[in-house]
This record gives C-alpha cells, sequence and structure tokens, in this order.
C-alpha cells in the first residue's frame, strides 16, 4: 500500500463557511510527524487523528480558533507525543532491528518554491521542510525521550516558541528550554549532522561500485574498522535480525548479497544523508541503502528491505 503526502485517509470536509483550508497544512503537518515518529505511515496517521479532532468540533468552535495553524501542530504534536510514549513496547515487539523509514530529499518540497518552517522575528531563521530528514537524525532522536524529541523538532526545525512547546508537553518553559538543549547534546554526541556532503558522495560511489562488482578489498578499505550495519526487514523479508559488527563482517555480507543477486541493481538517488541507493531487481524495489562517513570512512551502514517502510521510493526506481 503506498502511502503518499496528500490525501490518504483524508476524511470528507463539511460544508466551512469561510473557514481556512486546513488541508493546506497537511504537507508541513506530515513532515512534523515523520520527524517525530520516523515513518511516513505513522505519521499520516497522526495526521488523520488530527484532522478527525478538528472536525469533530463545531463549526462555531472552528471560527473561534484564532490561528488553526498552531492548534494544527499543537494537537499533531500530542498525539506524536502519545504514540512515542508505546513505541518503546512496540519496538521490543518488532522483528529483527528497527530502522527509521529512509525518504528522498525532495519528498516534501512544493513545486517551484521552498515550504519554510513557522514565521519567526528572525528572517534567516527558516528552512526547507527537507532539510535534517537524515536517517543519521533520526536514529539519534531514537535515543531521546518523547518530550525531548518534541521539543527539539518543533523548536529548532520549526521554531516553535519554547511557551508554545510547554503547552503541549505539560512543563515549564524552562524545562522545555532544558529538553531542547538535552536533544542538541546528543545530536552533537553522536555527530549526526552531515558535514561534507562532497566527501560523502564520493565514498558513497566507490562502496556501490565495489559492492556490485564483488570487490572486497576496496570495499574493506572503505570501511570504518568499528563499521556497523543494520538491516530492518520487518519480518516481512528475509534479513539479518542482528546487526553486522565489523569491516571484514559487513563487506563479506555485503558482497554475498550481490553475488547471490546478481542481477541486482544499484540506483543513485538523493537522501538527507546526501548520495544513497535504491537496490532494484527488474522492475521490483527490494530496498534502500544509505550510509554514514566520517574522515573518509563508512561507520554505519543502513539497509531498508521492509516493504511498508519503501513507500516513497515505489515510482522513483
Amino acid at each position: 500500500m503506498t502511502h503518499s503526502t496528500s490525501g490518504r485517509g483524508r476524511p470528507p470536509k463539511p460544508a466551512r463557511h469561510h473557514l481556512p483550508d486546513v488541508f493546506d497544512e497537511r504537507r508541513r503537518l506530515v513532515a512534523i510527524g515523520y520527524r517525530m515518529l520516523g515513518t511516513l505511515a505513522e505519521a499520516e496517521d497522526a495526521v488523520q487523528e488530527t484532522y478527525v479532532r478538528w472536525y469533530r468540533m463545531t463549526d462555531a468552535e472552528r471560527a473561534a480558533i484564532a490561528n488553526p495553524q498552531g492548534w494544527l501542530t499543537r494537537v499533531m504534536s500530542r498525539v506524536c507525543l502519545d504514540v512515542l510514549g508505546s513505541a518503546r513496547a512496540r519496538r521490543e515487539r518488532y522483528v529483527g532491528e528497527w530502522l527509521p523509514e529512509p525518504i528522498p530529499a525532495d519528498l516534501f518540497s512544493l513545486p517551484g518554491r521552498s515550504v519554510s518552517r513557522a514565521p519567526s522575528a528572525d528572517p534567516l531563521d527558516s528552512i526547507s521542510l527537507d532539510e535534517e530528514v537524515s536517517t543519521a537524525m533520526l536514529i539519534v532522536m531514537e535515543t531521546m525521550t518523547p518530550a525531548e524529541r518534541v521539543a527539539f523538532v518543533l523548536h529548532d526545525v520549526f521554531a516553535v516558541p519554547f511557551d508554545e512547546i510547554a503547552t503541549i508537553v505539560g512543563r515549564s518553559s524552562a524545562a522545555v528550554r532544558q529538553l531542547a538543549t538535552s536533544a542538541r547534546r546528543r545530536v552533537r554526541a553522536h555527530d549526526a549532522r552531515p558535514r561534507n556532503t562532497h566527501e560523502h558522495d564520493a565514498v558513497m560511489r566507490a562502496f556501490a561500485q565495489a559492492v556490485t562488482q564483488g570487490d572486497l578489498t576496496t570495499l574493506t578499505h572503505l570501511l570504518d574498522p568499528s563499521v556497523t550495519l543494520r538491516v530492518d526487514g520487518g519480518g516481512v523479508v528475509n534479513a539479518a535480525r542482528r546487526p553486522v559488527l565489523g569491516m571484514s563482517n559487513v563487506a563479506r555480507f555485503l558482497v554475498g548479497v550481490f553475488q547471490k543477486q546478481p542481477e541486482l541493481a544499484l540506483q543513485e538517488h538523493r537522501t538527507g544523508d546526501g548520495l544513497a541507493f535504491t537496490a532494484v531487481y527488474g522492475d521490483q524495489l527490494r530496498g534502500v541503502v544509505n550510509v554514514q562517513v566520517r574522515e573518509g570512512r563508512i561507520t554505519d551502514v543502513w539497509l531498508q528491505a521492509n516493504p511498508r517502510k519503501l513507500t516513497a521510493w515505489a515510482v522513483r526506481s
């Protein structure tokens, strides 16, 4: 089942009587939800629940809301906070490794213009909805508490003031500021922000060539000695259920995959991490491969093979 950022499970619109078209906010809400939850399906479910709550109100109640965008953001964030609260238990029941869903770099872009976050006093303090949507960042966010993650996404990405976030997470403004500071500390500790896209892309192209050609020596030299490979099959496809550790084991694992499936091809795409590859077998999308590069070596390999987390790529392969 293919998910998109426009129209999944959209409830019917009742007569609005001059109310704003809240569905203009859908793309932004999915972008928020994806960062908070790590998958498009969960993000879209949260958006759906947000709109259900909007339309449960009477016309008079909706008309009394001075800032519908702010209302939608607050409700969406509370829904995500509830989902995050139960996420740890769901992850424990997950079959094998859990990875966030990789997405193309331009998934949330609107044709012809960039999409900016909430208005800010500083005109330079705005970013595209697509920025920092990387697997590396999302994996670090998985280590955050639910409140930290909500505070980090809303403030650092969408410039929501701390006092507004405080009403969402049920903390004081000062406490929310501390949550955001703690979240940033985690990001810095894991070095999650891409630093050198040119280096990343060059290493990634060499990696793809070595893997597809079965060049074990070159591939091993591209890997950091402490490299870790994780595969997310979700129990839907056959996949390694534990991390593969060390450059020799990772190199042999990857070369073995392509030796067993010689028709498997890698196709370039752009993600928030930099260059990534879809793995395609004939006309079938088998997975998305992306990596983290530090000082010219690959420290992490992420292979997303769960079909439920490949929906954004189906029409791009």
